[in-house]
């Protein structure tokens, strides 16, 4: 009878904390990013404010829920962002981590996370290999990634004649994977690659890398970096007339923070990939209006801005469907894989069984200063990416989750 007893017992208490765990309405947000270097403008406190706002959106407050955003600073190395979000995991009890610039320090995240059964949102980092060789089944890569840059800028600097290059590679995960996703884009279409120069991380002197760059005679030089160093090597190719020399430049990653912080006197022109820019529609130009008036530099979001909040509406959708929150990421992600997206910013899509968020890409070209109209009206579109070409085939896919 005792023993009958104690297993009812337990099945009582077990059906209990089942449905605590159901009914748990607190979500704890951690922005992981790049605060105060070369990547700040384009994540930084910006991506902080995007998650802030996607709490208000969902609605989640105002039925009880207990959402917190807190922010970290990884400063682009692998170490301090495993330690940051091993600190968040065990002790803060943080559920999901967002942005994470920079693929080396997002690849190392992306691996703490599994093993801790948490969920990653990456919107900053754009190694193609998150959803390929090192994808999880607690990840979702929302933005942008490296197959999408070499396909839309490649595939189109290509077509339109620039058939040799010479790379200056960021000397990390990022740029090692978008040159090397780029070089089978130039092959497939009939392009070469003359050479490559790897550069350090944040680098101020680009002097040495550009005139190899110019002595290789190759009609591209494809910019396989971000941020400062995209727009520090600009900037200086400019001073050596490399452009008026002939060559042509391929910025590989570009944001709207980047063209402003070079000008519309040196960026116009130059042609790149995004996923979001702020004046595509009524949409996006509402949710920027409210996103640059709370911004202490009044600038618009960025792409990865977007993708930060874009990601966590759709999280938040999941956890409201599951009733709770189950503190179980791969359950978590499971169930955002299960519902279509549909969010104001990337309108509809989905999420694959890699973890890749699949929507459109655009092709821009920046503006001349005299077709610009106003502040940050910089993207002229070029031509639209349908979400099916925009990412990896699952054909081609490599990740394990992925049924052959």
């Amino acid at each position: 009878m005792n023993r009958v007893h104690s297993i009812l017992m337990f099945g009582v208490a077990m059906a209990l904390s089942t449905a605590a765990m159901a009914q748990d309405k607190t979500v704890k947000v951690g922005n992981l990013s790049d605060q105060s270097g070369l990547y700040a403008d384009l994540g930084g406190p910006g991506s902080t404010l995007a998650a802030q706002m996607a709490v208000e959106d969902s609605g989640l407050v105002a039925k009880g829920w207990k959402i917190d955003v807190i922010a970290g600073d990884h400063q682009n190395k692998p170490d301090v962002g495993t330690n940051i979000a091993r600190q968040w995991l065990d002790v803060d009890k943080v559920d999901v981590i967002v942005d994470v610039p920079s693929s080396g320090v997002a690849l190392a995240v992306n691996t703490v996370v599994k093993e801790k059964n948490a969920v990653f949102l990456n919107s900053g980092a754009a190694a193609s290999d998150l959803t390929n060789s090192q994808c999880s089944p607690n990840t979702v890569h929302w933005t942008y990634d490296t197959y999408l840059l070499a396909n839309g800028t490649g595939k189109a600097v290509v077509k339109a004649g620039g058939d040799s290059w010479f790379f200056l590679t960021a000397d990390y995960a990022f740029g090692a994977a978008l040159e090397r996703d780029t070089t089978a884009v130039i092959n497939a279409n009939g392009g070469k690659v003359l050479g490559a120069v790897r550069h350090p991380l944040n680098t101020s002197d680009f002097s040495s890398f550009l005139l190899q760059a110019q002595s290789s005679k190759a009609k591209v030089i494809g910019l396989a970096n971000a941020g400062g160093d995209t727009t520090n090597a600009i900037k200086q190719a400019a001073e050596f007339g490399i452009v008026s020399g002939g060559q042509k430049l391929a910025a590989l990653l570009l944001f709207i923070t980047d063209v402003h912080s070079l000008g519309l006197n040196i960026a116009q022109g130059l042609t790149f990939t995004e996923t979001f820019y702020w004046d595509m529609n009524d949409q996006t130009r509402a949710f920027s209006k409210r996103f640059s008036e709370r911004m202490k530099n009044k600038a618009p979001p960025s792409m990865v801005h977007a993708g930060v909040y874009a990601s966590l509406i759709h999280y938040f959708k999941a956890l409201e469907a599951l009733g709770g929150n189950p503190h179980d990421g791969a359950k978590v992600v499971a169930k955002m894989k299960e519902m279509p997206t549909d969010d104001p910013l990337f309108g509809k899509g989905v999420i694959r069984a890699d973890g890749r968020k699949i929507h459109p890409g655009y092709l821009f070209e920046v503006k001349k200063p005299s077709e610009s109209k106003g502040p940050w009206d910089y993207y002229k579109l070029i031509a639209t990416i349908p979400a099916e070409e925009a990412f990896t085939p699952l054909s081609q896919s490599t990740c394990s989750l992925v049924k052959k």
